[in-house]
Parts: C-alpha cells; sequence; structure tokens
C-alpha cells in the first residue's frame, strides 16, 4: 500500500500560491461521515504516489499530528499548460464499506484480426466501474487482446476478468475492443476526394468572405 505523509493547511485562497512555489500541493480531505480537512502535500511526494497508485488504489495518509487514513486520490485539478498538479482532493474511504469507483483498463496480448488480417485495433473503453471493499480494488483491469481472431470477435465488459470481491458495474454487453477490416482501395480513394472537396469547399468560402470584407470596406470609405 502506497503511504504518503500530509500537513494541515492553514492558507487559503490565492495565499496557496506560496505553497506551490515552496514544493507543496494544496489539498482536503473528506468523505467517511468526517468533517472537510484542508492540508497540502510535497509535490514530489504526490506525484510518486499518483503515479502508482493512480485513482482507483488506497493509500495510507499519515496527517501530521493525527492518526493515518485510508484514502483514495479521488481529483486532481492540473495546471492547463504545465499539467503540474495545483489542488487534490482525498476521499477517506471505511475499512468495512463498498465504495463504487473507476479502473483502468490495460490492454494486453495481440490479436491475430490485427497481426494477420491488416486490421484496425479499437479501444474504445478505457476505464470501468466497479465495486469492491477498500482492500480488493485493483490497480487496474486487464482485457485481452488475443481473443480477437476474426473481424467479427470483440471485448465486452464481462470477457474483463476481476478478482475476487471485485464487481463489474454497468452495461456487461459494452463492448470494450473491436477490431476493423482494412479499408479498401476504393474506400481510401473515396476518402481523399472527399478531403480534396472539403478543401475546395473551405477555399470558396474563404473567397467569398474575403470579397465581402473588401465590399464592406469600400462602401465604409465612400460614406
Amino acid at each position: 500500500m502506497q503511504q504518503l505523509i500530509a500537513e494541515k493547511r492553514v492558507v487559503f485562497g490565492k495565499k496557496v500560491r506560496v505553497l506551490r512555489k515552496n514544493g507543496f500541493v494544496p489539498a482536503v480531505m473528506y468523505g467517511n461521515s468526517s468533517k472537510a480537512q484542508a492540508l497540502s502535500v510535497r509535490t514530489g511526494d504526490f506525484l510518486r504516489t499518483w503515479k502508482k497508485a493512480g485513482e482507483s488504489t488506497i493509500v495510507d495518509l499519515k496527517v501530521e499530528g493525527g492518526l493515518t487514513k485510508n484514502v483514495l486520490i479521488h481529483e486532481v485539478t492540473v495546471d492547463p499548460v504545465t499539467s503540474a498538479p495545483v489542488h487534490v482532493d482525498f476521499y477517506e474511504v471505511a475499512a468495512d464499506r463498498m465504495i463504487k469507483t473507476h479502473v483502468q483498463i490495460e490492454f494486453q496480448g495481440e490479436s491475430d484480426a490485427v497481426k494477420s488480417l491488416g486490421g484496425v485495433l479499437l479501444k474504445i473503453m478505457h476505464e470501468v466501474e466497479i465495486e469492491a471493499l477498500p482492500k480488493d480494488l485493483p490497480h487496474a483491469l486487464h482485457a485481452d487482446l488475443s481473443q480477437l481472431k476474426t473481424f467479427a470477435d470483440h471485448i465486452v465488459i464481462k470477457d474483463i476478468s476481476v478478482p475476487r470481491g471485485v464487481t463489474l458495474l454497468g452495461s456487461l454487453d459494452a463492448v470494450v475492443a473491436k477490431v476493423n477490416p482494412p479499408r479498401t482501395t476504393e474506400e481510401l480513394a473515396g476518402l481523399e476526394t472527399a478531403a480534396e472537396v472539403n478543401l475546395e469547399t473551405i477555399e470558396v468560402e474563404k473567397k467569398g468572405k474575403k470579397e465581402e470584407a473588401s465590399e464592406d470596406e469600400a462602401a465604409a470609405s465612400s460614406e
């Protein structure tokens, strides 16, 4: 189980910028009927823990001056430019209560429909919702691409094996992955023609807009 140390936070609002400059990420912990608590964690430590635990693995969060809490990294807000974490929500969980969460699907193996038949692999789903006790939460679930031997084959949610104590949620017949047949020469030619027509349409529209703009400018200058 991953471990992370948190400090109690006494700064809020715009003042948290100082925390970030000093190498900390502001955070909040809530859940399990407990009062929300403002915290901060070291950026480097958090990034290492987040990489290993993701958002579906229990983390031991040791709060300064308090007890160790079992939490999930519930939500991470990142900077749109640097992708650095700017705020973290930790969700405290009870060991004896079932929880619902989403876990990543990791694709393994190789499809004969791709390797031998030249098909195009489509990964339609990248995560799936599950329910389990905190101790049984998997870091990820695996989909076996070797099941895709022909273009008629597909992997659905119920084909994904889960550990004991884990229940798959949602539509179990939802398609996770499949293989499309390669495009024919006629289809590729059709796509190229459509792209050329679309490009010509765009050029005509641009030309029309330029002519309209020139007419408007001429009319404005004569007034």
